[in-house]
């Protein structure tokens, strides 16, 4: 039966202008890889990364210098996860709701809610990698930023990290929790002044636009990060600048991906564990590593418990994302479409199964998700 779900198009994107309104915060502020069209599931897609250029003195003479070779990097993406999202009828439930004439909304609300379940998962996972993946934080535990009128210190410290570590300052995200923004708000009496913020989406729309260069989004799904709960670790070597892995000994307990940590000899700089341990072993910072020389027997101590808002440079953050894969030929669907969301440039495949008098909808979607420059990527603690 071609051309099954023809028909259904207006009832999906009735549902899509349901699932647009939701706080979808990372899916929009990420890059998303074109080349996830070529993977399959689980799926290697190598990514190259450049390193530091180098530059000389320029001496005349007869030839020029014999050099300007580099070793370029590489990081792998992979998709690995391909879900999708349920809608099932029978002949007669459908019956009852057609005579009562509120099928279509009720399909209509179905649609949005599998939608908006698939963009929170993706959502998650986005959120997830930006906080295991940060170079450094600033921030309190436990207090929200933008909570006191006037102070913007949280985001310009925020942009502080980002600035030394080298990040692009053209296309700066930052992705904030709904008490963050709520803060932002309600206690930044001096964005809602018009003249001075150069329009009125603040004040008129709720619109928060772009602050200290960083274009602000908000998410339902930052995360609140629980601590590990390592205790009494010292280092037991010297740790030079740049250098991101250290080794721990005599404590006790986790010390976790994601965990915000500082040392006894560099308390001002707030660093993001990569690789933790579950004992006396060697933890991994996210790089750059050390900002200075860190001494043997230095103690570490693990911040308290945080919700994470994230800042970083767009191309920081990959997102892989595609339509479930079909074999030739297709499979036993009647008819199957894809539907853009324009708010979280997400693409859904919406497929149709017609049962022993039963109807299925499936609604899917394939996504991996990678931070590939954690230099370029910045916790605000709240």
């Amino acid at each position: 039966m071609a051309n099954t779900l023809t028909n259904l198009i207006p009832v999906i994107y009735a549902g899509m202008d349901m699932v647009a309104r939701e706080l979808v915060g990372f899916i929009p502020a990420v890059d998303i890889n074109a080349k996830a069209e070529e993977a399959a599931l689980n799926q290697y897609i190598t990514v190259p990364i450049t390193g530091v250029a180098t530059t000389g003195d320029i001496i005349p003479g007869q030839l020029p210098p014999d050099d300007g070779d580099q070793t370029i990097g590489t990081t792998q993406l992979q998709i690995t996860k391909s879900k999708y999202s349920p809608i099932r009828w029978s002949g007669e439930e459908l019956k009852g709701y057609q005579q009562n004439g509120t099928y279509a909304l009720t399909l209509a609300q179905q649609f949005a809610q599998s939608m908006r379940s698939l963009c929170n998962l993706v959502e998650i996972d986005l959120a997830v990698a930006a906080y295991q993946g940060a170079s450094r934080a600033c921030g309190t535990p436990g207090t929200a930023p933008f909570g006191t009128a006037g102070d913007l210190s949280n985001i310009a410290q925020t942009r502080k990290i980002l600035e030394d570590n080298g990040a692009p300052l053209s296309d700066l995200r930052c992705v904030l929790g709904t008490t963050a923004a709520a803060n932002l708000r309600g206690k930044q009496s001096v964005l809602f002044k018009v003249n001075e913020a150069g329009t009125d989406d603040l004040l008129r729309r709720g619109a928060l636009g772009e602050l200290e260069g960083f274009q602000i989004g908000v998410s339902a799904q930052v995360q609140s990060v629980t601590n590990g709960n390592g205790a009494n670790y010292v280092t037991s070597g010297s740790t030079a600048v740049g250098v991101d892995s250290i080794a721990l000994v005599t404590g006790t307990g986790n010390v976790n991906s994601g965990d915000i940590v500082t040392f006894a000899a560099d308390a001002n700089n707030k660093y993001v564990v990569g690789t933790g341990v579950t004992a006396p072993g060697t933890i991994s910072l996210n790089n750059p590593g050390a900002r200075m020389v860190i001494p043997t027997g230095n103690a570490l101590t693990i911040g308290a418990s945080y919700t994470a808002n994230m800042a970083f440079h767009r191309n920081a953050i990959k997102l892989l994302a595609r339509v479930p894969a079909m074999p030739d030929g297709g499979d036993l669907a009647d008819d199957m479409i894809i539907i853009s969301d324009p708010i979280s440039g997400l693409s859904f495949q919406v497929a149709i199964y017609r049962l022993y008098r039963r109807i299925k909808y499936e609604i899917g979607l394939a996504w991996g998700v990678k931070v590939i420059k954690s230099e370029f990527v910045a916790t605000m603690i709240g």
